[in-house]
């Protein structure tokens, strides 16, 4: 038998929620009790099960059953299990989960995959905690930039080697680029993940499978400084409105937004906060400081680039202009990632004998998936309709999907190596 163990689910899902509740939704935070509290427990409970399990030097989770010929390259599955702030409780767990699930179902029937079958917990997928996309993954294969390591946390203003070195992680490892993980080694990593949008539920689709990941840039603390002065007695031509000059870059991004988009190129252009200094700030004065933030996301690397050359000229005609000074700050950037065509229809393939063929899928949310495929590793994700969105306490999966996208997970991973190998496009392993 090679079904995953829902009961288990059940509990995972029960047990999760319980441990990291905040009292609105769920607060799994990174590199913090919430995370570390979150791993222990599928460390335990891998081996109870008599799993083997090994820690990177990121903290990272390797839960593997081994396989008959354990020379082979590993077949890998997982995501990650820290969350937002408040957030709720499926967003990476449903990942990790599933793999739990494929794994101890196997181990109890007695199972033995053709190749050691890897479920990876990744540490430090969500950037809002510190402002670095996916450090888990990354750190994994030796590709976390040094300089990293010094970036503060949010909340706590302590470190990132800091926070690791109190849960007993090796920061210096990571500094000199160790790797852990061998793309060489990896014979495929397939992701589960919920739906971050309303796409599938529009649709009445339970899954879709994901044809790529888009690639971002961003300015999370981006400023225009103009000049305060008073609303009634400053005429038009006089004025440095800081708010007026970030109004209209928001509407020339979002024209230009339309245009790209109508040309056919995929984009998503969002400024999710925009303010006024609370304490400066009135209805009588025309505003001299403006925060805001803005995040471009593409598949296509000429757009994204199209589109920060967009964004700058924009900004050095708006402030001439205007008379105001932008500062963008800190830069910070994912690589687009396409997902594997032929593992893709290895999973059409054992979805449509379960009866049901999933829609195809672009993911706007960044994924650890993404740095598996941007080191050669054949790559897919499934993901699951959610009614309420993402990264908030509202997150909400059907039961039903995640059985459907579990089965479908376990049967990709049993295949034999010589036909797998051929759904792959590459000679037997």
């Amino acid at each position: 038998m090679q079904e995953p163990d829902l009961d288990l689910a059940r509990i995972l899902f029960e047990k999760l929620q319980q441990i990291s509740s905040d009292g609105m939704g769920i607060t799994r935070d990174t590199y913090g009790s919430g995370e570390q509290k979150a791993h222990d427990l599928i460390e335990r409970l891998a081996l109870e099960h008599g799993l083997e399990v090994e820690l990177d030097d990121a903290l990272n989770l390797y839960v593997t059953l081994p396989g008959r010929d354990r020379t082979a390259a590993r077949v890998m599955t997982g995501s990650h299990l820290d969350s937002v702030s408040v957030g709720g409780n499926y967003d990476g767990a449903v990942g990790v989960v599933a793999g739990m699930s494929v794994l101890v179902g196997w181990r109890k029937t007695g199972f033995t995959p053709p190749a050691d079958t890897t479920l990876m917990v990744i540490r430090a997928e969500e950037s809002c905690w510190f402002p670095i996309s996916y450090i888990g993954s990354k750190a994994a294969f030796g590709q976390l930039p040094k300089p990293a390591l010094d970036v503060v946390r949010a909340d706590t203003g302590r470190s990132l080697s800091d926070h690791l070195s109190d849960l007993g992680g090796h920061p210096e490892r990571i500094a000199q680029r160790i790797a852990w993980l061998d793309p060489a080694k990896i014979a495929c990593f397939i992701e589960v993940h919920i739906e971050q949008g309303p796409v599938l539920i529009e649709a009445g689709e339970p899954v879709g499978l994901v044809t790529g990941i888009r690639g971002s840039f961003r300015y999370r603390n981006a400023h225009a400084i103009g000049q305060y002065t008073h609303s009634g007695a400053t005429p038009r031509r006089l004025r440095r409105d800081a708010v007026l000059g970030v109004a209209r870059l928001v509407s020339a991004m979002s024209e230009e937004w339309a245009r790209l988009e109508a040309e056919g190129n995929d984009l998503t252009v969002t400024f999710g906060r925009f303010e006024t200094d609370p304490e400066r700030a009135d209805f009588s004065k025309v505003s001299g400081a403006v925060d805001f933030c803005i995040d471009v996301r593409s598949s296509d690397p000429n757009t994204l680039a199209e589109m920060e050359c967009v964004l700058k000229n924009k900004i050095s005609s708006i402030a001439a202009e205007q008379g105001i000074e932008f500062h963008l700050g800190v830069r910070t950037s994912s690589k687009p990632a396409l997902m594997e065509k032929a593992l893709r229809a290895a999973i059409s393939t054992q979805a449509a004998d379960l009866g049901f063929t999933p829609q195809e899928i672009p993911s706007g949310a960044g994924h650890d998936s993404s740095v598996f495929a941007n080191e050669g590793v054949p790559t897919a994700m499934i993901f699951l309709r959610n009614a309420n969105g993402s990264h908030n306490p509202d997150e909400s999966i059907e039961f039903e999907d995640f059985v459907f996208a579990s089965k479908v997970l376990a049967r990709v991973c049993a295949l034999p190596a010589n036909e797998y190998s051929r759904n792959l496009g590459v000679d037997p392993l």
